[in-house]
């Protein structure tokens, strides 16, 4: 019986030399940290040092999500990954009608300096790598972060992390957008602006594609459209001014791993191939860092099952292993309990003990890009690559990531390839061990961690406070100098520190840019 990958292309029981005829070895792979950097982007990669072992967390409250910062700060994490929730996504302040229900449940709620001051309290941000998932209001948090910096003493070129600040997959895939799409791209380039003169070792972007994969998307469409919408923020930088090398260095991806172990290897180093020639040759990047495809990785949430779930520390650590031997630069292994609440702390201890045992016990970190020449998985490369480079191209041809998004292009894909796959998991062809296949007539109790639902009084509380003790007329002035650069072309970064340092809210600034920019109504919302 004939096999698929993930994206639908043939797989071969055996592969041979001819897979790969008139393949050059030296002339194709090269040496890791050589351009196309398909073997890797380092030389050394991980025989020098590990990835960056990121655990993503955050929840209920500032203090809470601290707490869990430091537990994880002890347990050998080495770089923090922020998850906010959905009202601090969205540019909402926690007291507000629309947020009720919602405060402090997928992520911690953050309104204003003081609460990202209480997030990071006693954790020194010039010693660790901070990473923030977070899109539409990204500057927001970005300079909210800047701003507890300065009061622990740390100036803007001492910190580093990454902010995710990508929204044309919202439009996409997930949904947190705010301003359209135009207004949103102007603010993407406002953000490498001023991080190149304030920030400059922050990477001022996290292109996506693990959000759309989780919304259905084959590994080809994942690559295709996350490299699509690369294109697009490269091209908007470059027509505000700026030279591709200005910026390119600090761009990352965002990507997922799951446990089709070969093709995600292949993924990866389809994905450097490709971006690296992108940047060469049609942008003309000279700094090879700029052609350099970096990459934070986080294992398959989709995947995860809420029957038998200790089974999901098996598939977390097979898509672990994927990530590293495709060349991540940094993992988030999730937690096994994921798809039943918010991670307990021995879960969430498991999963970063899952990437340890990768680092410090196996020998995966003792040699560079081990499946290099490997006939299956360079037969996959290859292909993964046409089919993404031809998906590329129809988005090309439509104008664009912009112009596909407003055509409903890459959502129609990738709700077809999750409909394909409900339908062959519905039908038994695709094994899930646990769900159709392998089931026990009686699942253990599990405890979940349940969120305290007096937290969204708690933040309305803390807001009332904050809005009586700070001055109304400097927030009304800061607000003012947000709004005039909005309508202008002015960098609205530096008068929206300014009303974040006055003590403005996350919705009131937002609710100024709202005033001027609009919101953005999807085209199939009517």
């Amino acid at each position: 019986m004939a096999r698929y990958s993930e994206s639908g292309l043939p797989l071969e029981p055996v592969y041979g030399p001819e897979a790969l005829a008139g393949w050059d070895p030296a002339q194709r792979l090269g040496r890791p940290g050589d351009y196309p950097y398909t073997r890797g982007i380092y030389p050394s990669m991980y025989t020098g040092r590990a990835w960056t072992m990121r655990q993503y967390a955050g929840f209920g409250t500032a203090r809470e999500s601290n707490a869990r910062y430091r537990q994880l700060i002890e347990h050998g994490t080495t770089g923090l990954s922020v998850a906010f929730d959905l009202p601090t996504q969205m540019g909402h302040d926690s007291d507000t009608p629309i947020a009720a229900g919602e405060v402090g449940k997928v992520g911690v709620a953050i309104d204003s300096v003081e609460d990202m001051d209480v997030l990071f309290g006693g954790i020194p941000l010039g010693a660790v790598s901070t990473s923030m998932t977070i899109n539409a209001p990204a500057a927001l948090l970005l300079l909210l972060y800047q701003l507890v910096g300065e009061q622990q003493g740390v100036a803007g070129d001492q910190l580093n992390g990454t902010v995710q600040n990508d929204v044309l997959k919202e439009y996409i895939a997930r949904g947190t957008y705010i301003f359209p799409p135009q207004p949103s791209l102007r603010l993407t380039a406002d953000i490498f602006r001023y991080c190149r003169a304030e920030i400059p070792r922050w990477n001022t972007i996290s292109i996506s594609g693990y959000h759309m994969a989780e919304a259905g998307a084959s590994p080809v469409q994942e690559i295709a459209f996350t490299l699509a919408n690369g294109i697009a923020y490269v091209r908007t930088a470059i027509a505000a001014g700026m030279d591709v090398d200005d910026f390119a260095p600090r761009l990352s991806f965002f990507f997922v791993a799951r446990t089709t172990f070969l093709e995600e290897i292949a993924k990866f180093r389809a994905a450097r191939r490709i971006w690296a020639r992108v940047m060469r040759e049609e942008f003309g990047a000279r700094n090879p860092k700029s052609q350099m495809l970096r990459f934070h990785t986080q294992t398959a949430g989709v995947q995860l099952t809420a029957q038998q779930p200790e089974v999901n520390l098996a598939r977390v650590t097979v898509q672990g292993l994927a990530a590293v031997l495709g060349g991540t630069q940094s993992l988030h292994t999730n937690a096994f309990d994921e798809a039943i609440a918010l991670p307990t702390d021995k879960a969430a201890r498991l999963a970063l003990r899952t990437q340890q045992v990768l680092a410090y016990e196996t020998d995966v970190t003792a040699t560079v890009d081990p499946f290099a020449g490997s006939y299956a998985v360079e037969a996959m490369t290859d292909e993964v690559e046409a089919a993404t480079v031809e998906l590329m191209g129809r988005v090309a041809d439509m104008g664009g990531a912009v112009a596909a998004i407003e055509r409903g292009f890459q959502k129609d894909e990738i709700e077809r390839n999750a409909y394909r796959i409900a339908q062959e998991t519905d039908a038994g062809e695709r094994v899930v061990v646990g769900v159709n296949r392998f089931r026990t007539d009686e699942e253990e109790a599990y405890e979940p961690l349940r969120v305290d639902p007096e937290i969204e009084a708690r933040q309305a509380e803390r807001l009332a406070a904050l809005r009586a003790g700070r001055s109304g007329s400097a927030v009304t002035a800061a607000l003012g100098a947000l709004r005039k650069a909005a309508e202008g072309t002015d960098n609205v970064l530096y008068p929206m520190r300014e009303a974040l340092r006055a003590k403005a809210t996350v919705g009131e600034v937002c609710d100024a840019l709202r005033g001027v920019w609009g919101t953005y109504v999807p085209t199939d919302a009517f």
